[in-house]
């Protein structure tokens, strides 16, 4: 009997050590990583669990150092972190060193500012782990046994995974309408060295693969499209170059690393390539920037991702016609890109061929596509967003991320310092928090967050008082509530 009860001592000891959080983000994503900042913040304590040994995901740890769009509407936790990089390379105009963005940077560098705003937030970060199994109960929200066989318990739940895998573990709904999983991308990051290099041919290497690469640009505009600042290039060139479709969204962990083996191995043939019949050869992997074995990323650049059914769903009706929709009064983050869809290497890739580049104007993304309809005390911060298939075009990219998940922080900061659950906290009190961060809820150009009146523009325009006009002008999509005068 006493060494019956002596156990049960124990093991309520050890249930009484397992450390809590307000907020458990399970990784460490570009929207995961916003998260986890803004709720560490406004007050909240908060743990992020990630695989990788860098926070940022596809800005960072899959290479993709190449911002799309926004450059115009640089607010909140995405404007610290540009500006971040403009003050280490020594301004904005250093930073428009390839041609496909007006900002590039090495991964290495955004990963070190990342972890910097991370730290200074007082955010929690354990590296190296994943979650493997979570449980619910009446005295605590999420129970969660962690790879490494650790447990750690939370009032909030977020996803800030790549590819919404946490969604799946819980049973959050998704949407059902994807027709084709976009083409994936092993990014590789290259620099010219002092010495010729010797080429490596890699297994199954085809040099049919790549023979249309030129096709548009010539070899050196090729390889300048996204040229860093501190002279390395970032290869992500989807016309013959190294985008491979692969159905990577609902494999197991086992298939996923078999089919990132035949990812890496379609990059290494384009550097081959390259090297061999394009006369580079004094190009290879960087050997300073990854500290993987082969030099490459940790994982690929995912274009696509399973996506929950959230309360609100994101389309590209509504960002064509926001006004025929109400979701731009639930505002809490801004993109500016083409829907983009890569679908070259499918078997179909004529029949989609119709999705590349779709053009609509700047647009907001309502709160509602981060909390999923039927999973209490658990939200999404990265490509699981509730948006459509086609619009995912557009809602993937990093700056609509970064803000997605800052406000996916924010709600759950606030729904922990209120005691409620996330889909009780009203709109305008997220908003609120997000424009004291000087965050866009709209993309109005007419003022930036540091000018006078921004907020009181912002805030009349999620009330309906006032109402942009939205254009595409060549690459640019623009909003404003009054054109500039000249035009």
């Amino acid at each position: 009997m006493t060494k019956r009860l002596i156990g049960a001592g124990l093991t309520l000891l050890l249930l009484g050590c397992t450390p809590r959080y307000d907020i458990v983000i399970v990784g460490g994503g570009a929207g995961g990583t916003a998260a986890a900042i803004e709720a560490a913040r406004d007050g909240a304590k908060v743990l992020v669990v990630e695989q990788t040994p860098w926070l940022g995901g596809m800005l960072t740890s899959a290479g993709v150092s190449a911002i799309d769009g926004n450059y115009r509407l640089r607010g909140g936790l995405f404007g610290e972190f540009t500006d971040s990089l403009a003050l280490r390379y020594g301004g904005y105009e250093k930073l428009k060193s390839g041609w496909v963005s007006n900002i590039l940077f090495n991964p290495r560098v955004g990963a070190e500012v990342l972890r910097n705003m991370a730290d200074e937030a007082g955010v929690e970060l354990r590296t190296g782990v994943s979650l493997c199994h979570s449980e619910r109960s009446e005295e605590s929200p999420w129970d969660l046994t962690l790879s490494d066989g650790s447990r750690v318990k939370a009032r909030i739940l977020i996803d800030g995974t790549e590819l919404g895998d946490v969604a799946r573990m819980v049973g959050a709904a998704e949407l059902q309408d994807r027709m084709a999983t976009q083409d994936m991308t092993y990014v590789a990051i290259v620099k010219e060295y002092e010495q010729p290099v010797t080429p490596v041919k890699p297994e199954g290497y085809d040099p049919r693969y790549y023979q249309d690469c030129c096709d548009s640009w010539d070899k050196d505009m090729m390889l300048s499209y996204g040229r860093l600042p501190d002279g390395y290039y970032m290869l992500n060139w989807p016309q013959g170059g190294n985008d491979i479709w692969i159905e990577y969204i609902d494999m197991s962990p086992e298939e996923r690393a078999e089919a990132f083996k035949k990812a890496k191995l379609r990059t290494l043939g384009y550097i081959y390539y390259l090297q061999t019949e394009l006369g580079f050869s004094y190009i290879g992997l960087a050997d300073d920037v990854y500290p993987t074995e082969d030099r490459l990323p940790f994982f690929p650049y995912f274009r696509d991702a399973r996506r929950i059914a959230g309360r609100d769903t994101m389309t590209v009706e509504s960002a064509k016609r926001p006004y025929d929709f109400d979701l731009y009064t639930r505002a809490v983050a801004v993109g500016d890109y083409p829907v983009d869809h890569h679908h070259k290497q499918h078997p179909r890739h004529e029949e989609l061929a119709h999705l590349w580049f779709g053009k609509i104007p700047s647009f907001s993304v309502p709160l509602g596509v981060v909390i999923p309809i039927d999973t209490d005390n658990f939200l999404v911060a990265d490509k699981a967003m509730s948006s459509s298939w086609e619009m995912n075009g557009s809602t993937r990219l990093q700056p609509v991320v970064m803000g997605v998940g800052q406000a996916a922080g924010a709600l759950a900061a606030i729904a922990v310092k209120k005691g409620v659950k996330p889909h009780e906290v009203p709109v305008s009190d997220v908003q609120s928090l997000l424009l004291d961060h000087g965050c866009y809820l709209l993309p109005f150009l007419d003022l930036k967050p540091s000018e006078p009146g921004f907020r009181e523009l912002q805030e009349a325009g999620v009330r309906g008082e006032v109402k942009g006009i939205g254009r595409s002008v060549g690459w640019a999509n623009e909003t404003w509530v009054k054109l500039p005068e000249n035009e």
